[in-house]
């Protein structure tokens, strides 16, 4: 419920100042249209106080409601009651009429579509009734010079209101988009990318080395007994290991550098244009950073990595091949000791090459 009040408190704010604008300046357009038609004093005072007083009435109503969303729907029945009371006041006056009821049908589709628009329409009428009923039924075609200046306001002013409303709603969509995009693609509890996310760079890397000929290292980072940590520390210090990696990954990575969680206690990083010697320099201190790291409720914690890591090569046909040679590396690290950084086998085998005289 907490949640229908807010976003209902919301929309009663949105509506609030193009109903304030609209209603303010329509009062002037229906103000030209009845003079000249001698109505009681007291249509007058019901003209000014529904001008000048009911739109914030209006929004204290909703304000205060259980529902401010619903309170403001019935609101908006109400601002369509009160059009049809002045058209028919003012005798059906093309313009003015014509005016004040087609921006009332304009809100009440932008707010509630088709429904709406039909209940809209049958407060109008119900309005329309209401007038005949004390007035009596009566049409006057013509529209005076004095009616027309009346008018403009309400053509030029309210839409453009309306308009910048709808320009910040819509701005304000597209950054909520952009976040969904980005939680989409966001690993909840380290902030990196997720798996899916990460996979899909990989794919882009890789065809991006492939074309331009350019050098990355693919690496796979394993937390050395996390299921140990888990079980004898607790989930909530093992969520704050995670943490605290993805932490060391973003503060010791490059902007272009890809940092994502593959899955459970693994990530994964892909560096571009970089060497196998330059990324085992940055993950021989990322290591050793990570190392240092204790926690304030378990200070006898310590935590180490295995790391994988493989260059592109030309001759690997598709990423899932640069993957698994990076996986197999991390497989060595992992059953040779952990705690260390262990190279793919055909990344060791070319640096023995090289080393030969």
């Amino acid at each position: 419920m907490d949640n229908q009040k807010g976003k209902g408190l919301s929309f009663a704010r949105r509506i609030y100042l193009p109903r304030s604008i609209g209603l303010a300046i329509g009062c002037f357009s229906v103000m030209a249209a009845i003079y000249p038609l001698n109505l009681p004093t007291w249509v007058w005072g019901l003209l000014l106080i529904n001008g000048f007083i009911w739109p914030h009435l209006a929004f204290q109503l909703s304000c205060r409601s259980i529902y401010p969303y619903r309170a403001e729907r019935h609101n908006m029945l109400i601002d369509s009651l009160f059009g049809g009371f002045w058209a028919a006041s003012m005798q059906f006056n093309p313009l003015p009429t014509v005016t004040i009821l087609s921006m009332m049908i304009m809100n009440n589709v932008a707010v509630g579509g088709p429904k709406m628009l039909i209940r809209g329409l049958l407060a109008q009428l119900a309005g329309v009734l209401l007038s005949w009923l004390l007035f009596g039924a009566a049409f006057n075609p013509d529209t005076t010079a004095i009616q027309i200046y009346a008018c403009l306001p309400m053509l030029t002013l309210y839409p453009f209101a309306v308009g910048m409303i709808s320009y910040q709603l819509a701005t304000k969509l597209a950054e909520h988009k952009r976040t969904l995009r980005a939680l989409s693609r966001t690993d909840s509890l380290t902030g990196l990318l997720n798996h899916g996310s990460w996979k899909d760079l990989l794919q882009i890397s890789f065809q991006h080395c492939k074309q331009t000929h350019s050098t990355a290292t693919l690496v796979l980072i394993d937390i050395d007994h996390f299921k140990h940590i888990n079980d004898t520390h607790g989930h909530i210090v093992g969520d704050g290991v995670l943490r605290e990696l993805s932490n060391e990954l973003k503060d010791n990575l490059r902007v272009e550098d890809l940092a994502g969680r593959y899955g459970g206690d693994e990530f994964c990083v892909i560096l571009p244009d970089r060497s196998l010697a330059q990324a085992q320099e940055i993950m021989e201190r990322l290591s050793q950073l990570f190392s240092n790291y204790r926690h304030c409720d378990e200070p006898e914690l310590r935590a180490s990595l295995s790391i994988g890591l493989a260059a592109f090569r030309p001759e690997y046909q598709d990423a899932s091949m640069w993957l698994n040679e990076a996986d197999k590396a991390l497989y060595i690290a992992k059953n040779t000791g952990r705690n260390k950084i262990s190279l793919g086998a055909a990344d060791t085998l070319m640096d023995i090459v090289l080393s030969k005289p």
